[in-house]
């Protein structure tokens, strides 16, 4: 078996919590507990003022094909189809990828077409059991627990009613002896109230904060969750709860699907203020290439290049693609999220498209980012921006690839974009 990414960069933040850089990626796409027909994404057959969605088969072809890029860290299944990939297709075993489940969907994430559920008071369910996540049927036998997965996201969402929150936690406690006793693992899922009226807005950063400590508090490390997954409140909220305990790794939630730049700045500004997981859904569901998102994602995780030239960049291959994106450039840019000021609130922004060539230089001052750019020569050596050449050396290739470590941002983004050309035609 291939060594897990996830545990090699686990085991790196806990060596060095305040000096690691890695960053973990996962694909989320267990959303058929949760949007059912809706899981798959829009199919891009689908006709104007038509809504038709990719089918299941589909669906899971996608998958593969992101497992078999190796960018993320991560993929997150719905049992039924970890059964399919990781139990009959076996496409994990020579992968770095690790197959995970959702373990539990609670009542609020039960979004049918012309239910209320979502609006209702959260209740635990769990439909799947961790048997059959781990070998295909009850009561596993000790050798087949391996064959699947053993690892599993669990959600939880507090209300602030005593009696609601006390049973959720109850469950959590009863899932937890479960999976100690199976060796299976899990991160743990933390949903801001589902009830508009349970806290007061300014406060729910506090609140969850408080819940996840007060909640983990008396969990030892057998049983504790591998990180957590969580709306990111802002850098505030960020900081405090990675000021109080380094070791409790912190993952956000992606979210709706929103713009790009909306995507690319949200991974971008949780890792700036202690975030070291990221688990986009419907914000990689909803790209139009999936593939090519990723590989922006992760070039922004891994600090390779800023959010602003990651997105225009990602327009740049869509455009060689020859694929209509969902969005103008312009439109693309701007931020809808409210929580990248430090104390987590804000107004939607956008950043300025880049000058046209031959334009004046940007002012002193200004925020306008510089924009990235790339030239046709396949070395990737030589970037056009706002209308000058920059040109450098030869980067000497490093195992079939260029030093990266050597190379400007918008060389970077140039290789990249020169690869997806090579690789997608």
């Amino acid at each position: 078996m291939v060594k897990k990414s996830l545990d090699e960069k686990l085991a790196r933040i806990h060596a060095d919590p305040h000096g690691c850089k890695d960053f973990i990626l996962a694909d989320a796409k267990d959303a058929d507990m949760a949007l059912s027909i809706g899981a798959p994404g829009r199919s891009p057959e689908a006709h104007p003022g038509e809504v038709r969605y990719r089918s299941l088969a589909q669906f899971r072809e996608i998958i593969g094909q992101i497992v078999e890029q190796k960018l993320v860290d991560i993929m997150l299944m719905a049992a039924s189809t970890s059964e399919v990939l990781t139990m009959h297709q076996r496409i994990f075993d020579n992968s770095p990828v690790t197959p995970a489940c959702r373990v539990n969907d609670t009542t609020d994430i039960h979004i049918i077409r012309g239910s209320k559920y979502p609006n209702q008071p959260s209740l635990p369910f769990r439909t799947a059991t961790l048997d059959h996540m781990q070998c295909g049927h009850l009561d596993c036998k000790p050798e087949e627990r391996q064959r699947g997965s053993n690892l599993g996201l669990y959600s939880i969402t507090f209300n602030n009613d005593a009696t609601l929150d006390r049973e959720a936690l109850e469950e959590y406690k009863q899932f937890r002896l479960e999976a100690e006793r199976k060796g299976f693992k899990h991160f743990l899922e933390v949903f801001d109230p589902n009830r508009p009226e349970a806290v007061e807005a300014s406060k729910v950063p506090e609140f969850i904060n408080d819940a996840i400590v007060r909640t983990l508090g008396g969990v030892t490390s057998a049983g504790r969750p591998l990180f957590l997954k969580m709306v990111y409140h802002g850098p505030k909220a960020m900081e405090e709860l990675v000021h109080y305990d380094p070791h409790l790794v912190v993952g956000i939630l992606g979210g709706s699907a929103g713009t790009t730049y909306d995507a690319f700045k949200l991974l971008s500004e949780a890792k700036k203020y202690g975030a070291r997981v990221a688990l986009f859904g419907r914000k990689i569901n909803n790209a139009e290439h999936q593939l090519a998102f990723i590989q922006f994602l992760r070039l922004i995780a891994d600090g390779e290049v800023p959010a602003e030239e990651a997105v225009r960049a990602y327009h740049g291959v869509l455009q060689r693609l020859k694929i209509q994106p969902h969005r103008s450039l312009e439109e693309d840019m701007q931020l809808q999220t409210n929580v990248m000021n430090y104390g987590g609130t804000g107004t939607v922004t956008s950043v300025p498209p880049p000058p046209a060539p031959g334009a004046r230089p940007t002012p002193r001052g200004s925020v306008t980012p510089k924009a990235a750019c790339a030239c046709k020569d396949e070395s990737a050596n030589a970037c056009a921006c706002n209308g000058k050449k920059e040109t450098k050396a030869p980067v000497a290739p490093r195992n079939g690839e260029p030093d990266f470590t050597k190379m400007s941002a918008a060389q970077k983004i140039a290789y990249h974009k020169t690869r997806w050309d090579r690789i997608l035609g």
